[in-house]
């Protein structure tokens, strides 16, 4: 995005977030994947939006601050530079061919599954309770069972050691997959990940195990929900 702030180029990347954010989580997981060096800040979009604004416009998580300064938004821009980085032997996302199709389609799978199971979360927790309309609750809720329960099945074939993607080692797929089964069996527990989606919470279990992902824990609660604007914000 832009430069706000010149800095060291020896200084490491900034990742700005929250721990509780599965986008944020999977672009701290994959740096810590390929060693890569970063300080992380901590922030509230809601509550610390002169925090987030000054790097990208619409006030979203992530944001990786490069050491020269420059901003990198969008989780999915963020790694595709961590991958250009680290090059293609490295790199989280095979380089081309059927290998990078599935990474990248088993780990779109996992991130349409979180955005509808937030749009299913957020009703209810911005929303007083004898407005929300259940029905786009139950609607989004049903998508993300749908989108689950094909990440199961993939999860339900594996042999021990094995990936999702089919390749060698950890993959975005496994990375993102992981981090977002966690992330909806926190905010949506109703529905029940453990009992209908064994094979995918078992493999999430296995990744969030590794040094990787605990270096970047998911909290174990969630903290009360955060007062919104009560008026437009001018920048």
């Amino acid at each position: 995005m832009s430069k706000t702030q010149a800095r060291n180029t020896d200084q490491p990347m900034r990742l700005i977030g929250s721990y509780l954010s599965p986008y944020t989580r999977r672009v701290a997981i994959s740096l810590n994947a390929l060693d890569q060096p970063y300080e992380f800040e901590a922030v509230s979009v809601i509550g610390e939006p002169q925090k987030v604004r000054p790097y990208n416009p619409v006030v979203r998580i992530p944001v990786l601050v490069m050491p020269d300064g420059e901003a990198l938004i969008e989780s999915f821009a963020i790694l595709d530079e961590i991958d250009q980085r680290v090059g293609p032997a490295r790199a989280l996302i095979p380089p081309s061919g059927s290998a990078r199709r599935t990474v990248v389609q088993i780990a779109a799978l996992a991130l349409a599954c979180m955005e509808k199971a937030q749009c299913a979360f957020y009703e209810g927790r911005f929303r007083p309770q004898d407005i929300v309309y259940l029905p786009w609750v139950h609607h989004n809720d049903n998508q993300v069972a749908s989108g689950l329960r094909s990440l199961n099945n993939l999860a339900a074939m594996l042999k021990p050691g094995e990936w999702l993607g089919g390749t060698a080692s950890i993959s975005q797929a496994d990375i993102t997959a992981a981090v977002v089964c966690s992330s909806i069996k926190l905010i949506r527990p109703s529905l029940n990940l453990a009992d209908e989606f064994p094979h995918l919470v078992q493999f999430a279990m296995r990744c969030e195990d590794l040094a990787i992902f605990r270096k970047f824990p998911l909290p174990s609660s969630l903290p009360p929900a955060p007062a919104l604007p009560t008026a437009l914000q001018q920048s």
